[in-house]
This record gives C-alpha cells, sequence and structure tokens, in this order.
C-alpha cells in the first residue's frame, strides 16, 4: 500500500487491475483512499488527487460535523430505529422463545431471563435482517422492469465500508443490514445505485445520467441518508 501527502491529508493508494481511477471518502473521520490501474504511475495519481482535493475537504469537514449513534446497551428506554422511525425498546422476559415485536412506539424484545447483551444484539439484528430480506425483492422487482436489468441475487450482509455493493460480472448485489433502520427511501436510492451498475460499472457522467433518469431525486435522498447519525462504527458509503 503506498501513500501520497497532501499537507495534513494522506491519502492511501492501491494500485490493481481495473480501468478508472476511483476516488472515495470514508466517514466518519474523513479517510481517503485511491484505487488506481496498474499502469498508472504515482505522479500521474497524485496529480489527480490534487485536482480533487477542495472536493476532498469538503467531504471530510460533512462527515466530521455528523451526528454519531451511541454504542447500544440494549436496555428497556434505549432509542432504537426502524424504517427512519425512532422506537423505544423494551425488555420483555418470557421463558420461551426469543422474539422482536413492533407495538406502538416501542420495540420490544423478549428474551428468556439473564439474555447476554451480546445475545440481544443478535436477536434484534437478526430481526432487522427478516424485515429487510421481506422489503427487498419487491423493490428489486419493481426496478428491475423499469431499468431492464437483472440480478442473480440481492443478499443482507452487515458491512462495515458501504450501505451496497455490486459484482457486475456476477450480478450479485449486497445491502448493509444497517439500511433497516434508515427510511424506505433511502433503501430504494441504494438498491437503485446498485442496479445502475448493471448498465454502468463506474460513478462516471453516464452512471449519473442514468440515475438522473430512473431517479431524478436521487440526489435528496443520498442527502438524507448522509444526514442521519453514524453507526458507532466506521463504515463507508
Amino acid at each position: 500500500m503506498q501513500e501520497i501527502k497532501l499537507g495534513d491529508i494522506i491519502i492511501e493508494v492501491e494500485q490493481k487491475d481495473i480501468k478508472n481511477i476511483h476516488l472515495s471518502v470514508y466517514p466518519p473521520d474523513g479517510k481517503v483512499k485511491v484505487a488506481a490501474p496498474l499502469r498508472m504511475d504515482l505522479d500521474t495519481i497524485r496529480v489527480f488527487v490534487i485536482d480533487k482535493l477542495q472536493w476532498i475537504k469538503t467531504q471530510q469537514v460533512s462527515f466530521k460535523a455528523q451526528d454519531r449513534e451511541a454504542p447500544r446497551k440494549y436496555v428497556s428506554r434505549e432509542n432504537h430505529y426502524y424504517q427512519g422511525k425512532r422506537y423505544l425498546l423494551k425488555i420483555i422476559e418470557h421463558d420461551a422463545k426469543p422474539k422482536v415485536v413492533l407495538k406502538h412506539s416501542n420495540l420490544e424484545l423478549y428474551v428468556r431471563p439473564d439474555t447476554s447483551v451480546e445475545k440481544r444484539q443478535e436477536i434484534i439484528e437478526e430481526w432487522y435482517r427478516e424485515q429487510l430480506k421481506a422489503t427487498i425483492p419487491k423493490m428489486v422487482e419493481k426496478w428491475e422492469k423499469i431499468m431492464g436489468v437483472k440480478a442473480n441475487n440481492v443478499r443482507v450482509r452487515k458491512m462495515k465500508t458501504k450501505w451496497g455493493s455490486c459484482n457486475t460480472d456476477t450480478k450479485n448485489i449486497w445491502i448493509n443490514l444497517e439500511l433497516a433502520k434508515k427510511p424506505l427511501d433511502c433503501l430504494e436510492y441504494i438498491i437503485v445505485h446498485e442496479l445502475v451498475h448493471l448498465l454502468e460499472r463506474n460513478h462516471n457522467n453516464q452512471f449519473v445520467k442514468y440515475m438522473d433518469t430512473f431517479m431524478p431525486k436521487w440526489r435528496f435522498y443520498r442527502d438524507e441518508l448522509n444526514r442521519l447519525p453514524f453507526k458507532h462504527v466506521e463504515w463507508e458509503y
């Protein structure tokens, strides 16, 4: 891994077998990474980064000002989120199989006595996963028809570094488990974003044209997602 230093900004550079250069700035602290083709020399990469320096600084300022979610303790009256709405966690002990129930403004977690914090987290995360797995297919089917594309698989997993990802060779799409907590519009935006990669691999002008055509308000949804609090771990979008 090589590095480029521009003032107090350090850019990690990874060269690999790709066609185009990619620049990313990652929340929560604005870490900067560049993925560049093997054929590209470091001086050329440096010139590219210098040209994008103001954009990098703007992203870093935005990320550092953004709210953070506090670490979860999974105790009663703790705030938890589902589809963009806030719910108070209510722990209910019972001697039966654990379950999660949405009831009015509460997220009720039924667990056996002495269930550990780690297990409570696991149960809630599995519930989030099941909700996404029930919601995503209809959205994907809707947008596949509109866009004229077809994904082979769309799956959910915990990701520290992305809201979603698309392997354009296998046509497999992954959606971040954290999106269960966000408004449905934000989830739909990420699904459209990843499906567009089946039409255009890179984040270039053509990609933006596709997004403008299929989802004219995509920037609004992106900005809404950016305004929401980050989870307490590092991840990128």
